[in-house]
């Protein structure tokens, strides 16, 4: 079954067949449903991918650059928000979202060998190969949660100044020792690995050094939960343990409250945390947990119009422009975060 002898029994010409499956806008709506109601009576799926991705010039396929571990895509609920936003735009210009690797396996690199129109960078280390492929192939980007780049489109949270005030919520109630919970094995975690995490660090210092307030900095793989609950449980072991706990994300917050728990701690009568994100999970443990919001539907959608953008002006011969949007935070404390034990009075009074 081919386009022609569809055309054929509508009696109208194959570019007007091919029109309506590639370009709906080019038909009425009554010829279009038309057409597509002959074909599927016929058989007729459409034209062939492959063969309309040459004729074309495009794949209507971009791509996005994820972290170390795809996991993190279908397991952080924060990640899986905003891939959502992402998706829910692209689709509106009929375009597809595909999962990259950050590494290939073998002789198949996703990232130099899947086509694609352009692609989404999200959080992803300055070193990962499939980054460098990326530039190699000269796509249009769109960074997030990246480096700054004066010559990259990039979608950014204001991290340090949601960090700042999740630092200063604590020292306000009267936390003195603080726990900062990273991701990263780095010698120097103040050398994050990501941006996102070097600008949090640098949030929470500012808020809680000139308040004098002592820090103990703690570890953990990024993606591994066993490896955070032992960084967790090795720091409120110590003698002289935080009374609370800035964390990376919801997910690792979330994590160290079951730990503390798990090892005889009330949250937050002996031990407040603080997440950041303010994904569903952040409602949903016990207790609720403070954390910082950011938007995640909002900064998938302005990534994808970018690069949807971008990639438009691509086909058209023009340069890419440039833009750097940063988005708010807001601290939302909820009952996570108490006064630390000995800044409360004595039971009964």
């Amino acid at each position: 079954m081919t386009l022609k002898t569809v055309a054929e029994r509508v009696g109208v010409s194959s570019m007007t067949v091919s029109n309506a499956f590639s370009r709906p806008d080019q038909l009425s709506a009554a010829l279009r449903e038309k057409i597509l109601a002959v074909a599927a009576e016929l058989g007729y799926a459409g034209p062939d991918p492959a063969a309309r991705t040459l004729a074309r010039g495009a794949t209507g396929t971009v791509g996005i650059l994820l972290s170390p571990s795809l996991r993190y895509a279908f397991t952080d609920e924060f990640a899986a928000v905003f891939l959502i936003a992402i998706t829910e735009e692209l689709a509106r210009s009929g375009l597809a979202l595909t999962l990259l690797p950050p590494e290939g396996t073998g002789t198949v690199v996703p990232t130099r060998d899947v086509a694609m129109d352009g692609a989404i960078v999200y959080s992803c280390r300055l070193d990962a190969d499939g980054l460098e492929q990326l530039h190699r192939r000269q796509l249009p980007l769109v960074h997030v949660d990246q480096p700054y780049d004066a010559d990259a489109i990039s979608v950014n949270v204001d991290d340090a100044a949601g960090a700042r005030a999740a630092a200063q919520h604590l020292a306000d109630v009267g936390h003195r020792h603080v726990g900062l919970l990273v991701v990263g094995h780095d010698d120097d975690p103040a050398r994050a690995e990501r941006s996102t995490q070097a600008e949090r660090i640098r949030g929470w210092h500012d808020a809680l050094d000139p308040a004098g307030v002592r820090t103990t900095i703690v570890a953990a793989s990024a993606y591994d939960e066993d490896d955070g609950a032992d960084a967790v449980r090795a720091l409120l072991a110590a003698p002289d343990r935080p009374t609370a706990l800035l964390c990376f994300s919801d997910a690792r917050a979330a994590a160290a409250i079951r730990v503390a728990q798990e090892a005889g701690l009330s949250v937050p009568d002996d031990l407040s945390v603080v997440g950041f994100d303010d994904s569903p999970l952040a409602r949903h443990t016990d207790p609720p947990l403070t954390t910082v919001r950011q938007d995640a539907s909002a900064k998938g959608r302005l990534a994808a119009a970018a690069l949807v953008e971008a990639i438009a002006r691509r086909r058209t011969g023009a340069t890419p422009e440039v833009s750097h949007v940063v988005l708010p935070t807001e601290l939302v404390v909820r009952q996570s975060t108490a006064k630390p034990p000995a800044a409360k009075p004595p039971a009964g009074r």
